[in-house]
């Protein structure tokens, strides 16, 4: 009995880790299923399950932006309004953003010292250039200065939006969960979408706006494997903040509709209007990005005076600016006060957000066409009030309309506008403008959208490179091959013959990998002396006559385009798919060549 109780405790301690160390095969067994499912192109319920992870994550980080913001001015602000920086005192407006812009120095200088200098980039721009050219894999540096940046730019007044921080801040944590688990470079960029999407439509309370907002400014691609996960991902996005903040829209303003059809042609003018001053915000926005070039904190620093000494005599521009949204669209704001708003807001907010403050662009454009819109508005009823909206309706529009404009996505510009004013009455009129606005800005700027200046959309959009780098290389690699080292016995090749591969992959430690196909050292075999064959003599894999390739490595996490650009960078025709934790086995996972992938999308 005492001998019996002495080891019951190790039996249990023995039973416990081996059900331990049988549950951890079982998910690396379940998670090596799942990367290799996804792989594939059409692997719906898994990415459906990605989409709907990843949106809540984004959700919760969203509100938690959010929440860090809203507190503070809440609590700090005289009036107790998160918008209220008009109840400072002027030299409060003229401080407040320098000395954000001196933290956000300090704050990039930390960054810059301890993740690295490349580590400060930040925004939906460089979420694009992630996501084009990196494929999808967005670093965590880039996010924690995006997160501390984008709250400290906010809290101390600066002419930005939110939406911008909270994009970055859902695609990188959404790409993050994939990188963190080793999901294809293909799942990768359907994540990146899900979490633009979440952000989108957490922030606004807009689901639908944010589906189309990521499949019309960062995927690029309109498909059913890219939609229904993004579609999950927006909905739970839009759950977790309902839940933080309620299910109310997030502006309150009044049924609005179009008063005639001879309204249609100055709505039509009032597009082109809107559309000049877009085409302007995008110029201004090239020009002072080219002017930038200087170090950092000198042109961050000259952002916080510009900010200063602006909302000194314009309080309305400091902060997102959503307070002077609703009452533009209200129609309780004069025509005066709305020209001033949207020129200083202009100047303000295209100049500091090309100067490098870690800001959002989407709100200050809808700020400025709500202003613009409002103005135009009230020139309609002067003109004929009996026939021509209210102000509130202009204001709308102008909203709508400057956002696709300065963005280069109408459609989610429209989307946005039904969601927001849950208005049927809204969609023709608002879809003149919107297109007429977007027109005019790309007809005279020939600028693409502000988050794709400096980029080539048309190389990154082609459906050939859509297809391939939705798929991963895993998917369709060659696994019938054998690796041999370059000699070996004759006997030993009739053996590699007979088991019939597709390819013979030739590799020596340190040395360069070749493939050569069987059919040629078959041919080899059958026209050799067989008298070689008594003396023992080698066969040298690299000697024989037949066509081989030399093959280059790409990561079992790659797409087919980057497989592909592989081969084109190396003048190859094939590669291999390495093999990772494989120390005595070949590193040689499977074979892709070039036909292969040109079979795939022909």
């Amino acid at each position: 009995m005492p001998s019996f109780l002495s080891t019951a405790p190790r039996r249990i301690f023995l039973s416990l880790r081996h059900l331990l160390s049988t549950l951890n095969r079982w998910a690396k067994a379940l998670l090596d299923n799942f990367r290799l499912r996804l792989a594939y192109g059409n692997a719906l319920p898994q990415l459906a399950l990605l989409g709907i992870v990843s949106g809540l994550i984004t959700g919760v980080i969203a509100v938690a932006f959010r929440l860090a913001v809203e507190l503070p001015l809440t609590t700090l602000l005289p009036n107790h309004s998160d918008e209220g920086f008009e109840s400072l005192s002027p030299e409060m407006r003229l401080l407040l953003p320098i000395v954000g812009a001196l933290a956000i120095i300090a704050l990039s200088a930390l960054i810059a010292r301890v993740l690295g200098k490349d580590k400060c980039s930040v925004g939906v721009g460089h979420v694009v250039e992630r996501y084009q050219q990196h494929q999808a894999r967005l670093p965590a540096g880039n996010a924690v200065m995006q997160f501390f940046g984008g709250i400290i730019a906010l809290l101390s007044g600066h002419s930005v939006g939110r939406e911008g921080p909270a994009i970055h801040l859902g695609a990188a944590s959404a790409s993050l969960v994939g990188q963190r688990f080793g999901l294809p470079n293909n799942s990768l960029r359907t994540l990146v979408g899900c979490g633009v999407a979440a952000a989108i439509s957490a922030s606004f309370n807009t689901p639908l706006a944010g589906v189309i907002f990521a499949m019309e400014v960062v995927l690029m691609e309109y498909t059913v494997i890219g939609f229904v996960p993004v579609i999950l991902a927006a909905v739970a996005g839009a759950l977790v903040s309902r839940v933080a903040f309620g299910a109310a829209p997030a502006f309150e303003i009044p049924v609005i509709h179009l008063a005639g059809l001879m309204e249609l042609p100055y709505l039509a003018a009032c597009g082109v209007a809107i559309g000049l001053v877009c085409a302007l915000i995008l110029t201004l926005h090239v020009a002072v990005a080219k002017f930038a070039q200087r170090p950092a904190w000198v042109n961050l620093l000259l952002a916080g005076l510009l900010a200063g000494g602006i909302g000194m005599a314009v309080p309305e521009v400091m902060g997102v600016g959503y307070d002077t949204l609703e009452l533009a669209m209200l129609g309780e704001l004069g025509v005066g006060l709305l020209l001033t708003i949207a020129a200083a807001k202009l100047l303000l907010s295209t100049t500091t957000i090309a100067l490098g403050i870690p800001g959002g662009s989407i709100g200050p454009a809808l700020v400025i066409g709500a202003c613009l819109g409002g103005c135009l508005g009230v020139a309609a009823n002067f003109i004929s009030p009996e026939n021509t909206g209210t102000p509130g309706f202009y204001a709308t529009l102008g909203m709508g309309a400057a956002m696709a404009a300065v963005l280069n996505a109408p459609l989610a510009a429209l989307v946005a506008l039904m969601e927001l004013t849950y208005n049927p009455g809204i969609l023709m009129p608002a879809m003149l403008v919107i297109v007429v606005a977007t027109v005019t800005t790309r007809m005279v700027s020939r600028l693409p959208g502000i988050f794709l200046i400096g980029r080539d959309p048309k190389r990154f959009s082609s459906p050939v490179y859509q297809m391939l780098s939705g798929v991963g290389v895993t998917s369709i690699m060659n696994r019938n091959f054998l690796p041999h080292s370059r000699q070996l016995p004759w006997d030993k090749a009739l053996e590699l013959l007979k088991q019939r591969p597709e390819w013979l992959v030739v590799e020596d430690v340190g040395e360069d990998k070749y493939i050569i196909r069987p059919s040629d050292l078959a041919r080899f075999l059958e026209q050799s002396d067989t008298s070689l064959w008594e003396h023992d003599e080698l066969v040298d894999l690299l000697e024989i006559p037949g066509q081989r390739w030399r093959i280059f490595p790409v990561h079992p996490r790659a797409t087919l385009q980057e497989a592909l650009s592989a081969i084109r960078q190396n003048n190859g025709n094939a590669a291999y798919i390495t093999r990772t934790a494989a120390p005595v086995m070949s590193d040689v996972a499977g074979i892709i060549t070039r036909e292969q992938i040109d079979n795939y999308y022909q």
